[in-house]
């Protein structure tokens, strides 16, 4: 019984002496994150004040904001009675052996620096990266987001990108289509060529300079097989591939332009 009350004093006394670090450090911890959300804004303002550009600004907030947020845990730690200094060996320890472990994480990072220096895309800026397409929204420490004309968010790590090719479709401010149509051999191809050429020329998404162009790219067993070079915006890119596969189709129609289908070499008619 005397072992049982001993102990029990011992807890007590324990409690007593870590609630008020424990509460003081809670504490801490929930008016700096609400102070680091204000500093996250003031800062976005200040930068946006000296024209940092809008690449640089989310990179600069969320590098600031991570070492305030290591910070403040560190001192709520210290708050607690845990020497700092034997922490930050710790913290040391673990960071080398975090860092082994994550270096995907660490080349995204080091990738981040490099785009922001190296600029191969800004915000705002129209980019293909392998298969991924969209507008570039921001440039994190880690990966960069893409918003898609199908207002899709891509997150592309940031090493995927300087490791790989990447097509930047706002760095001329124009992009070229590429599409493809088929015609058979015995089709007079100067009068489709005119055709197509007209039909693009009213398109609004297209621009008329530079010029469209329409050549032979191939032959294949059926068919003559055309390529079709628009030149549009980049911000148009999807728009302008649909309404001009659509105005080929229609100009197809009301001329009569027959096409070869693949089961066999009979021609024959096309719809509206």
């Amino acid at each position: 019984m005397e072992t049982i009350t001993e102990y029990s004093s011992l807890i007590l006394e324990k409690v007593i002496e870590f609630a008020p670090r424990v509460f003081g450090a809670v504490l801490l911890l929930w008016i700096g994150f609400k102070l680091l959300k204000k500093v996250d804004k003031l800062l976005s303002k200040s930068l946006a004040k000296f024209k940092i550009s809008d690449t640089m600004r989310p990179f600069i907030i969320s590098f600031v904001s991570t070492i305030l947020k290591i910070i403040l845990l560190l001192i709520a730690v210290s708050i607690l009675g845990v020497e700092l200094s034997g922490l930050v060996t710790i913290v040391a320890a673990m960071g080398f052996a975090v860092g082994i472990s994550l270096q995907g994480s660490l080349g995204n990072f080091a990738s981040g620096i490099l785009i922001l220096f190296l600029k191969p895309y800004k915000v705002h800026d129209w980019i293909q990266v392998d298969d991924s397409f969209g507008k570039v929204e921001e440039i994190g420490i880690f990966n960069t987001i893409l918003v898609t004309p199908g207002s899709k968010t891509l997150i592309v790590p940031n090493s995927k990108i300087t490791d790989g090719v990447v097509t930047n479709y706002s760095e001329k401010g124009i992009v070229r289509l590429e599409l493809n149509a088929h015609i058979p051999y015995e089709e007079d191809f100067p009068k489709v060529q005119e055709l197509i050429i007209k039909a693009l020329a009213e398109l609004p998404t297209v621009l008329n300079d530079p010029a469209p162009e329409v050549g032979i790219e191939n032959f294949d067993s059926h068919n003559v097989v055309l390529a079709i070079r628009p030149f549009v915006l980049p911000s148009n890119y999807w728009t302008a591939t649909f309404e001009s596969h659509k105005a080929v189709k229609k100009l197809f129609h009301e001329n009569n332009i027959r096409v070869a289908y693949s089961e066999g070499i009979e021609l024959g008619s096309i719809g509206e």
